[in-house]
């Protein structure tokens, strides 16, 4: 599976972004989808993630601001990111994984990971 993120870019606080992650190579469908992020400094971590069956999970941080999708007839996973905040300033990545489900993926097991995408909050 080849992972493309894509949609970052500059926001002000307070405003939208919506991230996309577009898969090539194999159907989503059964796969657990992850949104996952890395500020200058810091461990990667975890954002969000979808199961085949829609269940979604979210860092506190995020929750109730960001929101987890996924179009299986696109291939895709969006990351709506609404109310940002300085602090979400990062590269955003997405993820894919057969086995692993919920919100304690073991990072270093993750089968597939798209390239970042930049995402500059400021006011």
């Amino acid at each position: 599976v080849q992972l493309q993120a894509y949609g970052g870019g500059l926001a002000q606080t307070g405003g939208s972004l919506r991230l996309s992650c577009a898969a090539s190579g194999r159907t989503l469908r059964w796969l657990a989808m992850g949104w996952y992020r890395q500020a200058p400094g810091k461990e990667r971590e975890f954002l969000a993630s979808i199961n085949w069956n829609n269940s979604t999970y979210y860092r506190d941080s995020v929750k109730g601001r960001f929101t987890i999708s996924r179009d299986n007839t696109k291939n895709r996973v969006y990351l709506q990111m609404n109310s940002l905040k300085s602090e979400d300033t990062a590269v955003y990545y997405c993820a894919a994984d057969v086995n692993q489900r919920g919100s304690t993926w073991r990072i270093s097991a993750i089968n597939y990971w798209g390239q970042g995408t930049e995402v500059t909050v400021s006011s």
